[in-house]
């Protein structure tokens, strides 16, 4: 029966990987617990020892030495702790006596369950003590559950997570399937230690460069710096530490077979690898690739620069959604802004028109203006007073209306009526003078004409403004508005008789003169 139990400690370590230490301890405190609740050692504090050689089982009591007692189940005083060891002093925990090691079916199956978990418990703890030390590290893992927030994989021993946040975008995954991750994290949490591992990670990239490329993995070729966006592409730096050594040519291997395999373990993500130099614009240069770069102008201070590419391929050199210009900023540290050799061109053009448009303003200051062109600059406001004036003009004779018309510079008002006598007697002469150069033997027949039709304000009758009999004894009534406007003419008949009254005058004054 010892025998038995000797195989079946070492049957249980193996199955659960476990040290046989760590196994046995877990028996003898699911034991103690046993005792515990049995009705022999109520209430005693059980100390259980197994002898891992022979499988004989011992039972004691503990208690505690204090001078005086108090729970005489627990505790016991110096004098009889000293009968049992002489050298026992107060705080000692001494073995008093042994129990019978037998225990009903309820201890029993209480042992069981303590046993199973401590064992649970000490794989825990060796699981954690395992993979804490491991954090950055490759592994192997093979996919063995999917749930809709994360991916259970198997870790050798253990179980990780791979959360969404952790998975390329366009990766897609099956049951069994196997493939490289980086363990990212191991915490200790109250259902046991928990496993984050990650595939996005640009860690995990470095790592795969350093186990498919013996130079990076024994120094003579350093990464410099990696920018990353998972599943799509990726930018590697690299330096040549020893002298004579290709960084790039050593990365990519013989016909690329080395940068392949990095590239099929990540599904297809696109990897560039540029030489990595301390200039920052001869390395912004490189990052861009793969596309030409004509120049690169830097702001220190800013951390900026300005990288000049051909026409046609800016395109190629802000990639698709900016992605390599992003990558770019990312890998080297400075914001690069890209433009095109036309635009840039462009650009420098109008700044340097600007530039001479500034210099020369410096240098002609109002002080040194020329005399003619104070004299111009002094002479503007009587140009623009003249213009207004000249627009009053045209807006006169364009309406052609009686009455005041508002000046546009002053406010005031001109009266209308004077002005287009002025006119109509300017035209008439002119159509007499006309008439007159063009058949000189009408001008007696005009001049007789003006004469009969003439008549001065001497020859008028001297009744011709006063109410006659006949129109009153007409009217029964004296109507002193409308006789004397029936007599007299109305206000537009009366402008009508002065035009025609100076037209004569003057037409006499033509003909007298030739």
């Amino acid at each position: 029966m010892k025998s038995d139990f000797i195989i079946a400690l070492t049957q249980l370590a193996a199955e659960r990987n476990l040290p046989r230490e760590i196994v046995l301890s877990a028996i003898e405190a699911a034991l103690a617990s046993a005792y515990k609740k049995d009705s022999i050692a109520a209430g005693q504090d059980i100390s259980v020892k197994l002898d891992p050689g022979s499988g004989d089982v011992s039972v004691f009591v503990v208690k505690t030495v204090v001078e005086e007692i108090e729970d005489p189940l627990l505790e016991l005083s110096v004098k009889e702790a000293r009968k049992v060891n002489p050298d026992a002093n107060v705080g000692d925990v001494i073995q008093t006596s042994s129990l019978p090691h037998s225990a009903g079916r309820i201890a029993a199956q209480t042992a069981k369950q303590v046993v199973i978990q401590r064992l649970r418990e000490a794989e825990r703890d060796l699981v954690f003590q395992e993979y804490a030390d491991k954090e950055g590290e490759v592994f192997t893992v093979t996919v063995q559950k999917m749930e809709p927030r994360q991916l259970v994989v198997e870790l050798g021993r253990a179980e990780a997570v791979l959360p969404q946040s952790e998975q390329p975008p366009f990766e897609r995954y099956r049951v069994g399937q196997k493939m490289r991750v980086l363990l990212q994290s191991v915490r200790q949490t109250n259902q046991g230690p928990e496993i984050v591992v990650s595939r996005t990670d640009k860690l995990l990239l470095k790592r795969l460069f350093e186990m498919e490329v013996p130079e990076i993995y024994n120094g003579s070729v350093e990464i410099m710096g990696i920018s990353r966006e998972a599943g799509s592409r990726s930018k590697v730096a690299v330096f040549a530490r020893q002298e004579g050594v290709d960084a790039v040519g050593s990365c990519v291997g013989l016909r690329g077979i080395r940068i392949q395999n990095i590239v099929n373990e990540l599904h297809g993500e696109k990897i560039d690898v540029v030489d990595w130099v301390n200039e920052p614009a001869a390395y912004i240069s490189r990052a861009l690739s793969p596309s030409l770069v004509m120049r690169v102008d830097l702001d220190v201070e800013e951390q900026s620069a300005v990288a000049v590419v051909p026409e046609n391929q800016l395109s190629l050199a802000i990639g698709k959604e900016g992605q390599n210009a992003r990558l770019t900023a990312r890998l080297t540290g400075w914001k690069v802004d890209i433009k095109s050799n036309v635009e840039m061109e462009a650009i420098e053009a109008s700044s340097v028109k600007t530039n001479e448009v500034l210099e020369s303003a410096d240098a002609k200051t109002d002080d040194e203006l020329p005399v003619d062109q104070e004299a111009e600059l002094g002479s503007q406001d009587a140009v623009d007073v003249v213009a207004d004036k000249n627009n009053v003009e045209e807006l006169t004779s364009l309406t052609g209306q009686e009455g005041e018309v508002e000046d546009v510079n002053d406010g005031t008002t001109t009266n209308k009526d004077d002005e287009d006598i002025e006119i109509l007697e300017d035209i008439a002469l002119k159509e007499l003078i006309a008439e007159v150069e063009d058949s000189p033997s009408q001008a007696d027949d005009i001049t007789e004409t003006v004469d009969d039709t003439a008549t001065s304000i001497d020859q008028l009758p001297d009744d011709v403004w006063s109410v006659k009999d006949n129109q009153l004894a007409d009217a029964g009534v004296i109507r002193f508005r409308e006789d004397i406007v029936e007599l007299g003419g109305s206000d537009s008949s009366r402008r009508n008789t002065t035009k025609k009254k100076r037209k004569r005058g003057s037409s006499n004054q033509q003909s007298k003169r030739r």
